[in-house]
């Protein structure tokens, strides 16, 4: 009897993806995310090849723009380095918005503390004090995970909530400006203040600090040990656990290093660009790091480029709004976009087509 049965194509899971796939998926997350924002801009009757002219290469036609750039993915390079170094062990560190402002406060609290303390003091004390109060922000929820197996993506993401609370609750009430009444911390030391690279731009010792940060990561990932068990942990705590590396003091060590990242983030935004704490020192700066690590692959070198990318994108928002009319929040949907697009094709490199 003559089989009838059509072939049918399925999804079928794979655990060894071809090698080009992985490279090829910030390409394709970028030429997706363009299509899908396209319509978007097409809605708002501008054309889409110029909005995005002026959105990605008119900022780069320009110094005043390119240090502005650079300025922007500072503390985007500082969380995006921060949720790597965590995801590499597999903590999945959520919470780099609420250590970014435990560093902030802790900057703010010491800038004004320190006030004058020559900078070749001021400064390296407040750069250790935000790496601890990161540190310490992210302990909770690490220990959560480490000692009782609690999910650190609700842990991280709800100790955001707390730390809003906080910030909400000193900028309302003790740090309260008493001469202007704005909700602002008092300004910290002028010796604790970072110097800047180039004079009259906002480019400041930040950026060298994030680059230092970016090439350290590098370097325990790729060349030691620590890194060695790391990656291992990360790609299967199991075997790792069998060749003998402890995944639980691993995956803490991570988490803590990871939050004082982040901490030294907030204190950049604090000594190199407001000189007070304020509400809004992050307009998200802590979420997009999960974007810049995820699109730069948990590499160095691709958390750099992907930073930057995003600096590019924020400082272009404002180019194609100025020049076209487009709304200046598109840089934020296209931010968005790419990540939920990114996080799909990752998913799907798990997946082969196969003929039934």
């Amino acid at each position: 009897m003559e089989n009838t049965t059509k072939p049918r194509l399925r999804f079928v899971k794979t655990n060894n993806p071809p090698f080009w796939v992985k490279p090829l998926i910030p390409l394709l997350a970028l030429l997706v995310t363009f299509i899908i924002t396209s319509g978007l801009i097409l809605w708002s009757k501008a054309n889409p090849f110029e909005a995005y002219y002026y959105f990605l290469l008119a900022p780069l036609g320009n110094n005043v723009s390119i240090l502005e750039i650079l300025v922007k993915s500072t503390p985007l390079i500082l969380t995006g380095v921060a949720v790597s170094f965590a995801f590499a062990t597999g903590y999945y560190n959520i919470g780099a918005e609420g250590q970014l402002y435990a560093g902030a406060i802790a900057a703010a609290g010491l800038g004004i503390a320190l006030h004058g303390v020559p900078a070749i003091i001021a400064i390296p004390v407040m750069l250790i004090g935000g790496f601890l109060a990161g540190m310490a922000w992210a302990l909770i929820p690490a220990l959560l995970k480490v000692k009782m197996a609690v999910d650190e993506v609700v842990t991280t993401l709800l100790m955001n909530s707390i730390m809003a609370y906080i910030v909400s609750a000193l900028l309302n009430g003790p740090w309260r400006d008493p001469n202007s009444g704005w909700p602002q911390s008092p300004e910290i030391s002028p010796t604790a203040m970072f110097f800047k690279i180039i004079p009259r731009s906002r480019l400041n010792l930040g950026f060298i600090i994030a680059i230092i940060t970016l090439i350290v990561l590098w370097i325990i990932l790729t060349r030691t040990s620590f890194g060695l068990k790391m990656r291992a942990v990360g790609m299967g705590k199991p075997a790792a656990q069998f060749a003998g590396i402890s995944v639980s003091r691993t995956t803490m060590i991570a988490a803590l290093i990871s939050g004082g990242i982040a901490g030294i983030a907030g204190v950049a935004e604090v000594a190199g660009i407001q000189f007070h704490l304020i509400g809004e020192l992050s307009p998200g700066y802590g979420y997009t790091g999960v974007i810049i690590a995820t699109l730069g692959s948990l590499n160095a070198i691709g958390v750099g480029i992907a930073a930057i990318f995003f600096g590019l994108l924020d400082t272009g928002a404002q180019t194609v709004s100025r020049a076209l009319g487009v709304p200046v929040y598109l840089g934020e949907v296209t931010q968005a976009i790419l990540l939920l697009v990114t996080l799909g094709m990752l998913l799907l490199q798990r997946y082969r087509i196969r003929r039934m």
